[in-house]
């Protein structure tokens, strides 16, 4: 017994260190940075640019429409999934957005240099919201290529944690590393510097490796899949058509819905202008119903109508030609992602979504009440808090995320996903302390002679400051071990067919979580204080972890009716 567990350790890292050799996991570092880059300088140091242009307040609240890009991406994944782009087509399917999406975000910042902000603010905010657009798009279609690419060397789950230790490099060097590199050279001289790393990486993403089954496309897989739509044991047109109808009318009204404020927030006066934060919390759940959830209700009727022998096509019709040629395209875009996934999960989708919306619920909600619990509430000086969270804390998730791909590869995705969603949970306990005084913190870091180590760095280190960097530390360890495991899970469960849609879909649910969360828990808050806020969001993290072994019965459990002795890398099934 115990030589099988030895050998098995030894064939995982060898696992291991063969995705890690491997190029598609060099280049997937590369477009991780390349993703969260952009994010970081549209989202975040811009604001600091423009506060030392002196563009006031009311001005810069326009720019927080560019998050709605990030925010909403969802909507036009279906266009990434689906069509191809002219000459471009040939450098790959998912780099074919890729690439491009790189070397526009690369030309906008350099060319954002070149502007000054407060007298150009027109084209300074044209050119951050087309950014914006780009980097959104540039992210489902990275999303997708790590899912395509994905092989028994360079596995879903080591590409999605070298994905985010690029995404988290990239924050430190677009937020903070911006900020000190801005303060010795300037705002102009550091946006062309991120903008040309930017282009580097375009051009060098030239040379990244598509999936596999590209090489002998001869039609293009879209092609295929809508030709299969008129093949005998399919649905009908008739039925296809009155489910695309409505959700046709649901997604083009969500579009309209933003498109509608956006044009609002830009062009009407600024005491007129709707509120983002409030539209986000008050429209933004009904946008994911309207786009994910009701379709899902209606791909799930015709899965069940074909799952019965309902309306299915006795023989094989022949091939699409006007209108009827668009409709089937445009249900292969929007309602064919949803049929297939919900066909293939059943009522196990159920499961899939409460582990969707519950796991990252802490995450979702708390960072938008971290700064005032540090600054307010603990009275720690921005100094602090940057040490604390910036730099300390970034190395502490990329730790994080170094053991979380040890995990997977060593004992499997899904314990790997426990053991993330449970310390994520226990993490809040460590906050609920800081909230009554931290005594039991500064009496592990004075333990530990962490105190001592902290206290050593000039200028800012004091036993105080220990006890929030450890408690930080600690905290963004289990994010990055949660998120690895978490990401990798969620890339594993869609099909590689409708990769962009469906992961999209999937990723959204979180703005539902943050969106319908935030505004309860400020006033939870406000009522009753930060300590029961971090007991509920303990209990909230441990009731995910609940439905994580659920979901690891049900996959367990799905792989031996299929037939499936060994184990993905490492992984222990639970026993039947």
């Amino acid at each position: 017994m115990a030589e099988a567990v030895e050998e098995k350790k030894k064939s995982a890292w060898k696992v291991l260190a063969l995705a890690l050799t491997n190029r598609k996991t060099g280049f997937m570092l590369l477009f991780g940075f390349a993703s969260g880059l952009p994010f970081a300088l549209f989202l975040g140091t811009l604001f600091a640019w423009l506060t030392e242009a002196e563009v006031d307040l009311e001005t810069m609240g326009i720019f927080s429409l560019i998050g709605l890009a990030y925010a909403f991406q969802f909507l036009w994944s279906p266009l990434i999934d689906k069509v191809n782009i002219p000459i471009l087509r040939k450098l790959g399917r998912r780099k074919q957005w890729i690439v491009p999406a790189q070397v526009l975000l690369g030309t906008i910042l350099v060319t954002m240099s070149l502007l000054e902000p407060k007298s150009q603010l027109g084209w300074f905010s044209l050119l951050a919201g087309i950014g914006a657009f780009a980097s959104a798009t540039q992210d489902i279609a990275i999303n997708a290529w790590r899912i395509d690419v994905a092989d028994e060397r360079a596995t879903i789950d080591i590409l999605s944690t070298v994905y985010q230790m690029g995404y988290r490099l990239s924050s430190l060097v677009g937020g903070a590393l911006g900020l000190v590199i801005a303060a010795r050279i300037g705002w102009p001289e550091t946006y062309a510097l991120m903008g040309a790393i930017l282009l580097a990486v375009g051009f060098v993403g030239l040379w990244a490796p598509n999936a596999k089954e590209e090489a002998a496309d001869v039609a293009s897989e879209s092609e295929l899949q809508v030709r299969a739509l008129r093949k005998a044991g399919e649905l009908a047109p008739s039925i296809r058509n009155r489910a695309l109808l409505f959700v046709g009318l649901l997604w083009a009204g969500a579009i309209g819905v933003v498109l509608t404020f956006m044009i609002m927030s830009m062009t009407y006066a600024p005491e007129d202008r709707p509120n983002p934060t409030e539209f986000t919390i008050n429209v933004g759940p009904w946008i994911i119903v309207a786009t994910i959830i009701l379709p899902a209700l209606i791909a799930g009727w015709l899965a069940s109508k074909k799952r019965r022998g309902e309306h299915l096509l006795a023989q094989d019709m022949e091939p699409a030609t006007g209108s009827s040629f668009a409709l089937d395209h445009l249900y292969r875009a929007l309602v064919l992602p949803l049929v297939e996934f919900v066909g293939r999960m059943g009522w196990s989708l159920v499961l899939i979504l409460a582990v969707v919306l519950t796991y990252r619920i802490c995450d979702a909600i708390w960072g938008t009440f971290a700064y005032p619990f540090y600054l307010g509430e603990l009275e720690y000086t921005n100094d602090d808090v940057a040490f604390a969270s910036k730099f300390f804390g970034v190395g502490a998730i990329i730790a994080g995320l170094a053991l979380g791909g040890l995990l997977l590869t060593t004992i499997g995705r899904m314990a790997t996903l426990l053991i993330g969603g449970v310390m994520a949970a226990l993490t809040n306990l460590l906050y609920a302390d800081m909230a009554i005084g931290g005594a039991n913190m500064q009496a592990f870091s004075d333990f530990v002679g962490f105190t001592y180590l902290i206290e050593q760095v000039p200028g800012i280190g004091d036993a105080a400051l220990a006890k929030l960097t450890i408690t930080i530390a600690f905290e963004n360890l289990a994010i990055g071990i949660a998120g690895a495991a978490y990401v990798a899970w969620l890339s594993s469960i869609v099909s590689k067919k409708f990769s962009a849609v469906q992961y999209a879909l999937l990723s959204s649910l979180t703005l539902l979580v943050g969106t319908l969360g935030r505004g309860a828990l400020g006033e939870m808050i406000e009522n009753q204080g930060y300590f029961d806020v971090f007991v509920l969001t303990t209990w909230i993290g441990l009731g995910a972890a609940v439905l994580v072994c659920f979901e690891w019965y049900r996959e367990s459990r799905g792989k031996r009716a299929a037939g499936i002795i060994a184990p993905e890398a490492g992984e222990v099934l639970p026993p039947k």
